[in-house]
């Protein structure tokens, strides 16, 4: 079904490089920024803007909250998937799917509607369409990880409720190192799944043209759990084992850059959960059949094969084809102070393999280009306009294949301004997308849908070091292909799914405010958010046998309401304690119930100290028991967490070390994840010492 002819990713930029062709030499203004990252101290974080928002401002001028992980801190809370990286943050957890793959949870919003890119291009896999599927990204490799939602997240998609999780990784050097050579190196382990890691970056350059290679490698076991676990110690088939590779290049002049990046993925890893107890039930109207409809069929000489023996744990093996466009060129017109390119084309591919079969395949090839074009101030309005088309060629083959192939290609264009008066700055989006899915098979009908998200935001600096933030929008989120078309038993969620082709568009209300203090030695952030949800998405349980589902995806309107927040105060002496907690309560509205897997609410406290090169943590927190569960859904009872953390940096060789260490869930409490699928198959880690040495040079 994939088209073959060139993508239009490639056609941009073939454009935008004739333009650096006629560009003037480099020059040494690149060292700084470079110089800046491998130099000095691990822990000396330069000032940043922050990378996704398209207007590209400072944290402290974000209409609404920006959240962003780097350095030291990145170095010190990384874990093996971006879901369990960012998953302590305010306001976000993770869907944990086992060890192998999970996914950030934004204010009780996953899935589709919490869109994650690579420096502002779309990470293309199948993560989207099921909680067990991997995010294609090595938090290894990450140099930054952004969180931010309101106005500013629009660029990237009206369907991005929940939020936009940017990675800014090295793979495509923006800057010319200021040595011959420099760059990074990592090792660690864990305790609890036995894990050994090890990571590499380097840049290296040669006149105007810069060279970037980097690689991962992790092997994981098993990982264990809490006490008291009715099923053992360990999770059987939690196990991960991966490996990622990256070369770039770059030609870097003194009004910009313009490169290209090929990065290869192999990840292994298993679907803890997983049963065949269920592979005869079918449905029959709104019910499932299994257990006494197959043993009349058996009786009537139709054997469907419903015993099973106990077999090893099904796993996925994941192999990744990835390749990366990336330029910006300062000043190219007249009225424009910047134009700047991201473009990807991934080729992917998961099997999904029980014994030594192959049990079904998931590819995905698709190509995601953006231009944006950042214009001067007009009558004191400075914006960036833009054009984004994706086009994604998605299939499913073999016995789970409950969702047909589709060929989905999307198209937008957007604006985003914004205006500074005295203490004010207003922020406005504008974003309008197209979208059309081709459906192979004659049962289905192919969709035609379009959206229009709006959204305007202010932020007033009302007093020395306060600010006050508030920010509406009216987004629209057209309806994903296996929303619409599935049709299939998934043995890994335990749900036979079934699509509505009658799905319209949702319509996303949003008011989020925000009330900071920034500086001093007393700061904080409180944000409280409203979001009501017209013709919400969701998967409607049918029926429940033992456990496994027969749901339908339906609509009605739906309304989430939360707070979230951190308060720090310097106590002098280098420490400095801090209060966090989120709390989000979603439901469906006129008395529909509960939406399902929901986050319990979090409240906790930190004491962060510092001494000559040596840091400390202590941490504990307390989820509370999550009984607003909807029908079908079990309650989740609520845990507490202790962790210890510290790092030590110092030099060796001339070269800055970074020694660290952590001790999650010191108390080794057996804890369930009411986020995940299969919470009771695989509970969250127990006692798991982490020790890593991280060295740059």
């Amino acid at each position: 079904m994939y088209d073959k002819r060139t993508p239009l990713a490639l056609a941009i930029a073939l454009a935008f490089g004739s333009t650096f062709c006629a560009s003037p030499a480099a020059h040494a203004q690149t060292a700084q920024a470079a110089g800046d990252r491998h130099g000095g101290d691990p822990d000396s974080i330069p000032t940043v803007l922050v990378s996704a928002s398209a207007l590209g401002v400072l944290s402290d001028d974000m209409i609404t909250p920006a959240t962003t992980l780097s350095g030291a801190e990145l170095v010190r809370v990384r874990e093996s998937t971006l879901g369990e990286t960012l998953g302590r943050l305010p306001g976000i957890t993770s869907s944990h799917f086992g060890a192998g793959a999970s996914r950030p949870v934004i204010r009780g919003m996953d899935g589709p509607r919490v869109k994650i890119l690579a420096d502002g291009a779309e990470v293309q896999d199948a993560s989207t369409v099921s909680p067990d599927h991997a995010v294609a990204f090595e938090p290894l490799l990450a140099e930054r990880i952004e969180v931010l939602r309101g106005p500013s997240a629009l660029a990237y998609g009206g369907g991005a409720v929940g939020g936009v999780v940017n990675i800014i990784d090295r793979k495509i050097p923006t800057a010319l190192p200021s040595k011959a050579v420099e760059g990074s190196a990592e090792l660690r382990a864990n305790s609890a799944a036995r894990e050994k890691a090890g990571a590499f970056e380097m840049t290296a350059a040669a006149g105007n043209v810069a060279f970037h290679a980097e690689g991962v490698k992790r092997d994981a076991d098993d990982y264990r759990v809490g006490k008291d676990w009715a099923e053992g110690r360990r999770v059987g088939g939690s196990y991960k084992d991966t490996e990622t590779g990256t070369v770039g290049v770059s030609w870097i002049g003194a009004r910009g850059y313009l490169g290209a990046a090929y990065t290869k993925e192999r990840t292994e890893y298993g679907i803890p959960g997983h049963g065949h107890e269920f592979e005869g039930c079918h449905p029959h109207g709104d019910h499932l059949h299994c257990g006494d409809h197959e043993e009349e069929e058996e009786e009537e000489g139709h054997d469907h094969g419903h015993e099973h023996e106990e077999g090893p744990v099904p796993y996925v093996k994941l192999d990744s084809d990835r390749w990366d466009v990336r330029g910006e060129y300062r000043d190219p017109l007249a009225g424009f102070s910047k134009v700047r390119l991201r473009a990807s084309f991934t080729d992917y591919r998961h099997d999904e393999i029980e014994g030594s079969e192959v049990a079904t395949t998931f590819t995905s090839k698709a190509h995601d280009a953006r231009l944006e074009m950042e214009h001067k101030p007009v009558a004191g309005w400075r914006g960036v306009i833009g054009l984004q088309t994706t086009r994604r060629d998605f299939a499913a083959l073999g016995e789970e294949a409950y969702v047909p192939a589709t060929l989905t290609k999307k198209h937008a264009a957007f604006v985003t301004e914004e205006y500074r008066l005295d203490a004010w700055r207003f922020e406005a989006g504008l974003r309008h997308e197209w979208q059309d899915i081709e459906v192979e098979g004659a049962r289905e009908r192919d969709r035609d849908a379009r959206g229009t998200s709006l959204a305007l935001g202010a932020v007033w600096k009302f007093a020395p070091q306060y600010s006050l933030r508030a920010a509406i929008s009216r987004s629209h989120r057209l309806p994903a292909a296996e929303e619409l078309y599935a049709d299939g038993i998934h043995l890994a969620t335990s749900t036979w799914e079934i699509g509505n082709e009658n799905l319209a568009k949702e319509t996303s209300n949003n008011l989020d405010i925000t009330l900071r203090k920034f500086a001093g030695p007393t700061t904080f952030s409180v944000s409280a958010f409203h979001n009501r949800v017209d013709n919400y998405i969701y998967a409607r349980t049918l029926d429940n046998h033992e456990g496994f589902q027969l749901v339908e995806y339906a609509q009605r309107d739906a309304t989430f309401t939360g707070i979230e927040g951190e308060l720090r105060q310097e106590l002098g002496a280098g420490l400095q304690a801090t209060l966090f907690g989120d709390y989000v309560r979603a439901k469906l509205d006129n008395g529909g119930g509960n939406i399902p897997r929901i986050p319990a609410g979090r409240i906790g406290a930190r004491l962060d100290g510092e001494w000559q090169g040596w840091h400390g943590m202590i941490e504990a927190y307390r989820v509370a028991t999550q009984d607003d569960v909807a029908e079908q859904e079990s309650r989740t009872s609520g845990y507490n967490m202790l962790n210890l953390g510290t790092h030590y940096n110092t030099r060796i060789a001339g070269l800055p070390v970074q020694l660290y260490a952590r001790l999650n869930n010191l108390t080794d409490e057996l804890a369930y994840s009411h986020t995940s699928f299969i919470k009771a198959a695989a509970p969250l880690p127990g006692r798991n010492l982490t020790a890593g040495l991280r060295v740059t040079f």
